[in-house]
């Protein structure tokens, strides 16, 4: 709480001593005997402070700020007499109404500040707030104690991200938490994600969102905003995730889950909706930014229509100046006061489209985030795309600061997996890092490798699913992406055919072979270790029910598919040659080397299915160390040869996803070999390591 002992009252306004505030204070701020109120608005001509006793929908007084409290385009007032535990408050803003110019000015219409830290009505998940549905922010205290908290830095291209729905996480009963659906639910998750071998969780949008945003009935379902990407408010958490009521200290329980995974070497990474707001189009709610100042803070047509590079509606005007240093003033917010790890920016291109949507060469946001110095130390992935047609995976702005979601790799590797033709020389591409999409400077730091995350399908549905099977969404199937990527394995959907399963089985195992076995990043979606399912809805947006909840009764059934993806964690983390290139290879090999049936011979066809890549370098010992994965795509039995080892040395076979996985099998013995040719079973993949040699296997 800040000190206000120094400022001294002016002026009695609507029967509360007042003076001007401290301009540069942004939101609702407690001092000591006071609450300084900041705001900014470049076409208002006048602000009040409207304020409400807690839980009260009526004013118990309006504070109008003198025009003498006014520079520039800031409004700023200190009041004095007012609890911050019983009040709270939002604003109200004249000026003129007129929306083909962009203004939507109504003195009788509350605002909601955007730099509130905390909004009220919406602590209870699916409960409307009583009165006209407007939203009121709450002034917050911060008396968290964050202990020895030291931030971890993990190298990028060590990264194993988990992407999780806070509520989708633990709220079904499967989960055996103590509170499901919660921040605290994640908490008591964590030793599994530790075991697992995670070291970040990518935490979908835990702004203050207004998950009864756009609600409707299909088929006598409620559907909602359940994945949050509609946020009302950017500095307040989603209070609706804690476990428990935090009048005044809101964002406790995230921080503890942010703490407890510090304690345990987890990042937290904040998957963040900079691009659009709830606000809508023309026929959106006005509660926030299109009441201060709706053309400044969004991208408009010369009519006054809301341009929609976004797909919901609006989008934001980010590189206009003022809506840049709300942004980096937002991120900063939440690195300093919740101490977070990075960002996910959703549909990122927009925040490099200039203030009449052209795509920039340099964006000054996406610059300044780059080089700000309180976000030195953070991660920056972009969703390096947009809902206008922009694509720039390889091309995004990075100043060797910003990472990509790999939508290349996510597509690459999916089709060649499944059989595609002429994906061969793709996917070796992808799988040694991308150089063909990222210079040699920036492979170490610039890919976020992926096969699935929230939108589209699961692993499961990946390979259980041909189409997607979205009609309970209300769209008549028409919502989600329609690329097909997925294969259904012989049969559409839930099956207890054996060898339907046994082949799904075995692509699933393909797919997080290859994945953890490519440098860059790695990410995969919450519950695909144990074949979680969404039965084939690519887009589960507003289903808040067992369609997108994970079902952990499944990790009993699928235990194998678990084991495999945590040994294969541990795999990648034992061998460096994975996550770094080195240069200067080992055992006589190159750092990164490509291979066919035949080893070392690196040309591809259109009709290949067959590839090898072989990784060599150093051990953190300094030892030499090689590792090798071949992967048969072809529907038939192919052979592949591994290079020649020095005299010593073999190699052993750590991972062979034909047969089932359980740890400590002598996969070796299960794989016929004549010299360094090794017979692949139709589609299976290998993945092998350098030892010394131990004899000869058949």
């Amino acid at each position: 709480m800040k000190n206000s002992s120094t400022y001294k009252a002016t002026d009695v306004i609507a029967g509360f001593e007042c003076r001007p505030g401290i301009y540069t204070l942004n939101g609702a701020s407690a001092m000591l005997h006071a609450v300084n109120f900041t705001i900014h608005s470049s076409n208002a001509t006048g602000c009040s402070v409207v304020l409400f006793r807690r839980g009260n929908t009526e004013p118990f007084a309006i504070v109008p700020i003198p025009d003498s409290y006014r520079i520039g385009d800031t409004w700023s007032i200190m009041i004095y007499g007012l609890d911050i535990f019983e009040i709270e408050y939002c604003y109200r803003f004249s000026g003129e109404y007129a929306p083909e110019k962009g203004l939507l000015f109504d003195e009788k219409k509350n605002i909601l500040d955007p730099y509130a830290r905390a909004v009220t009505g919406q602590s209870v998940w699916g409960k409307k707030a009583p009165g006209d549905g407007s939203y009121h922010g709450r002034i917050t205290t911060d008396k968290f104690d964050w202990g020895n908290f030291v931030s971890h830095n993990i190298p990028f291209s060590d990264l194993v991200i988990y992407e999780l729905h806070v509520r989708g996480f633990t709220n079904s009963l499967t989960s055996g938490v103590a509170h499901p659906g919660t921040f605290d639910g994640v908490i008591e998750k964590i030793p599994y994600l530790k075991k697992l071998g995670v070291n970040a969780i990518e935490l979908m949008p835990v702004f203050e969102f207004d998950e009864l945003y756009e609600e409707r009935q299909h088929d006598g379902n409620l559907l909602m905003n359940y994945w949050g990407y509609n946020t009302t408010c950017f500095f307040a958490p989603n209070t609706s995730y804690a476990s428990k009521v935090e009048y005044n200290h809101e964002g406790d329980e995230l921080k503890n889950l942010i703490r407890t995974c510090n304690e345990n070497g987890i990042l937290v990474f904040l998957d963040v909706v900079f691009n659009h707001t709830s606000e809508g189009n023309e026929d959106g709610s006005v509660f926030s930014f299109k009441g201060i100042d709706n053309s400044v803070y969004y991208m408009l047509a010369p009519n006054g229509k809301y341009v929609n590079f976004s797909g919901c509606g609006n989008t934001m005007n980010c590189n206009h100046p003022i809506v840049q240093q709300f942004i980096i003033d937002c991120l900063r917010y939440w690195v300093i006061e919740y101490r977070v790890d990075g960002f996910r920016f959703d549909l990122a291109s927009i925040l490099g489209r200039s203030e009449d949507g052209t795509p920039m060469e340099n964006p000054p946001l996406l610059k300044t985030i780059a080089y700000d110095p309180i976000l030195s130390g953070c991660k920056l992935i972009a969703e390096a795309w947009d809902a206008g047609g922009l694509y720039q995976v390889g091309s995004f702005p990075s100043w060797n600061r910003w990472a990509e979601w790999n939508g290349r790799f996510r597509d690459d590797l999916r089709c060649f997996l499944k059989g595609d033709n002429g994906m061969a020389w793709a996917a070796i591409q992808r799988i040694t890092g991308s150089a063909d999409l990222y210079p040699p400077e920036r492979c170490h730091n610039a890919s976020v490798n992926f096969l699935t995350c929230h939108d589209g399908f699961t692993m499961y549905d990946l390979y259980s699913y041909n189409t997607k099977h979205n009609e309970a969404n209300g769209w008549n199937n028409t919502d989600g992406d329609n690329s097909v990527t997925s294969w259904n394995c012989g049969y559409e959907g839930e099956t207890d055919d054996r060898e339907v399963m046994g082949l799904r089985m075995r692509m699933i195992k393909n797919a997080f072979a290859t994945l953890f076995f490519s440098r860059g990043a790695v990410m995969f979606y919450a519950g695909d270790e144990f074949c979680n399912t969404q039965f084939g809805n690519n887009n589960a947006y507003c289903q808040d029910n067992e369609v997108s909840w994970l079902d952990w009764s499944r990790l009993k059934k699928f235990r194998e598919i678990h084991d495999f993806v945590r040994d294969m964690i541990a795999f990648r983390k034992k061998h460096e040659v994975i996550r770094h290139a080195t240069n200067e290879g080992a055992f006589g090999f190159p750092d990164t080397s490509i291979h066919n049936t035949t080893a070392w011979n690196k040309n591809t066809n259109d009709h290949d299915h067959v590839i090898g890549v072989m990784f060599a370098g150093k051990d953190q010992k300094g030892n030499d160390d090689a590792v090798f994965i071949g992967i048969n795509a072809y529907w038939e039995e192919c052979s592949i040869e591994l290079p020649a080892l020095p005299e010593g040395y073999d190699w052993n076979i750590d991972f062979y996803t034909f047969v089932p996985y359980k740890k400590g099998t002598d996969f070796n013995a299960l794989i016929y070999r004549n010299g360094n040719k090794y017979s692949l079973k139709p589609r299976s993949v290998i993945v092998a390591s350098a030892i010394k040699k131990l004899g000869l296997y058949r």
